[in-house]
Formats: structure tokens, sequence, C-alpha cells
């Protein structure tokens, strides 16, 4: 069965945990590439992370972004939404629509 996890801040991250999700309380860019690594060996399918931490390490969104498992997905943490996530939608949207159809330009 595969698992869920979510990695950040502990103020942005703890209420995972109610709803039965790994959480990770990481701050530090170097351990996050390391738990990440770590979960897609141990068949985690979905990794919630922070923006914030996520805008630490883009190379680890882009070396999972072909891959069908994890799926890495950016939230906004407690200091709010950075645009990480939005940026990775629209540009999803463009590669299967053929345009950014979510620009407001």
């Amino acid at each position: 069965m595969y698992k869920i996890a979510a990695i950040g801040d502990r103020n942005s991250i703890y209420g995972f945990a109610s709803l039965g999700l790994s959480v990770y309380f990481i701050d530090d860019p170097h351990e996050a590439r390391v738990k990440i690594k770590k979960l897609a060996e141990d068949d985690v399918a979905v990794i919630y992370i922070t923006e914030e931490l996520l805008s630490k390490i883009p190379e680890e969104l882009e070396r999972y972004q072909n891959s069908p498992l994890p799926v890495i997905i950016p939230i906004p943490g407690v200091s709010g939404n950075t645009g990480v996530g939005l940026k990775n939608v629209s540009r999803f949207v463009e590669q299967a629509v053929g345009s950014d159809i979510l620009s407001d330009k």
C-alpha cells in the first residue's frame, strides 16, 4: 500500500498528522533532499512539501517530475504562498493543453 508524507516546518505541516500522513519536520534543504530520496525508495506515492523549503531544492522536483512516483506537491506554509505551487500547475496545464490558459497576461 502506498503512503503519503508531508515535509516542512513544524507549524506548517503538523496538522497533516491528524489526517494519518507521515510528517517530517525539516527546515534544512540538505536534510530535505535526503528525506525525499528515502521516501521515494520506501514507496511513498505523494509527498507534500512546503513551497518555502522546495524553493531551496528545486532540483528535487525536477528529478521526480518524469517519474510516476512519488508525486511532489508544493503547499503554502504558515508564512504564506510563494507562488511556486501555482507556477508548477501552470506549467503542467501548458504541457497538457498547449498554452498557458491560467495566466492573466
